[in-house]
């Protein structure tokens, strides 16, 4: 799974992402491929898909492929103007009627933030492409959400391309799935196109270089997939795996927090073992479920010893991990039911010493502009267990509805 001999960035926000994606799309040769959940229509975004238009006439292939709910209202105007230009941009699930929501998979949805340009440069982080100091239901903000992504180049790149091919695939047999299947029947070799479709469908079976990991020239890095086909679990485990053999630190971010029980107990084992184990949530809310569903789980981890530290300055969008001076992660992927069971998402994983270090001082940053949580103010007693009984039927009720089986 991992590969040596990469370079890679670390880049805050949509304020560093976006021109390094500018520059990436002005560079472009052959092809470029996009994926994201939002797409908005502000200056930023527009800024963006102008790049993508102008790269179409140079003749570069340009493939979109956004989230039907994610970009529901942004993308029939953009989806027009991007296609005026050349740019072949699809909707992953669209949702255009109510009756959309009765389909198979629809609470399914396309997670993924990732660019990839000429097989030489990918970007994959949790940013969408959408001002930083935009919210879509809170409007505009005075301080930019915190957010990362990473610039990637090398072997790790391959990967990323081939998952980008993949869910664009996906999206657009599900938008002429009629005309693809009256195409297979009219050809004269049906089974070989079909083996070519299945190719093009399929996510990258990521496989690493032989030999030990401490054999391969850094930077180390691996590109984990998390989708309902043949990796279902794998973003989980790679965080599972990581904690465990913690010894010193574990500095952890994520707006939607409500682990599975495993994930927890790691945690809690971790910080009984005296490692110092941090956790970065919002403090200030966007969605108020998903703040009560996070703080429904503090008692318990505060009770082993875990901090819990809530930022507050902005919205807190960043999906970010780090283990001791040698794993951390920088992904799509929320610690929540939704992403770990549901959602295609994709996270980088990274050993180097010199990326923890920077990314830790980020983490650091972010700790002293936060408020850390005073295990004496927790819900405890029979309202804290009422709490914590509800947001538990909750989740156990949109996973059975979502098709999610085994043990969360």
């Amino acid at each position: 799974m991992f590969t040596g001999g990469n370079r890679v960035k670390l880049l805050r926000g949509g304020d560093e992402l976006f021109p390094a994606m500018l520059r990436a799309i002005a560079g472009a040769r052959h092809e470029i491929w996009l994926a994201t959940y939002i797409f908005n229509d502000d200056p930023a975004a527009l800024e963006i898909a102008q790049a993508l238009a102008e790269a179409c006439k140079r003749g570069v292939q340009v493939r979109v492929v956004v989230d039907g709910f994610g970009s529901r209202v942004t993308m029939p105007a953009l989806k027009k103007r991007m296609c005026d230009s050349g740019v072949e941009a699809v909707v992953f699930r669209p949702i255009h009627r109510w009756w959309n929501w009765l389909q198979p998979g629809q609470l399914r949805r396309l997670h993924q933030k990732l660019c990839a340009v000429d097989d030489e440069v990918a970007f994959v982080g949790g940013i969408n492409i959408i001002d930083d100091r935009i919210d879509q239901n809170h409007g505009r903000q005075d301080e930019p959400r915190l957010d990362f992504a990473v610039e990637l180049r090398g072997p790790v790149v391959a990967p990323v391309v081939l998952a980008g091919r993949a869910v664009w695939s996906r999206a657009h047999l599900g938008e002429d799935f009629k005309e693809e299947v009256i195409a297979l029947a009219r050809a004269a070799e049906p089974v070989a196109r079909a083996k070519r479709l299945l190719k093009r469908l399929r996510l990258p079976h990521l496989k690493g270089a032989k030999g030990k990991l401490s054999d391969l020239p850094p930077v180390r890095a691996a590109f984990v997939l998390r989708d309902n086909l043949r990796r279902r679990r794998t973003i989980e485990r790679s965080y599972i795996a990581a904690i465990r053999k913690a010894r010193e630190r574990i500095d952890l971010a994520s707006p939607y927090f409500y682990p599975g029980g495993s994930f927890r107990s790691a945690l809690r084992q971790a910080a009984r073992r005296g490692v110092q184990v941090r956790l970065l949530m919002q403090g200030k809310l966007d969605y108020r479920f998903a703040g009560l569903a996070a703080r429904t789980l503090y008692d318990e981890l505060l009770g082993a010893g875990v901090h819990i530290f809530e930022y507050t300055p902005a919205f807190l969008h960043a999906k970010v991990a780090l283990v001791d001076d040698q794993w951390a992660t920088v992904g799509s992927s929320n610690i929540d039911p939704l992403s770990l069971l549901l959602n295609l998402e994709a996270n980088v994983v990274v050993r180097d010493a010199d990326f923890n270090a920077e990314l830790g001082a980020e983490f650091d940053r972010a700790f002293a502009l936060s408020q850390e949580v005073d295990p004496k103010q927790t819900r405890r007693g029979v309202e804290g267990a009422l709490r914590r009984g509800f947001v538990a039927w909750c989740a156990h009720v949109y996973l059975r509805i979502a098709g999610a089986t085994g043990k969360y």
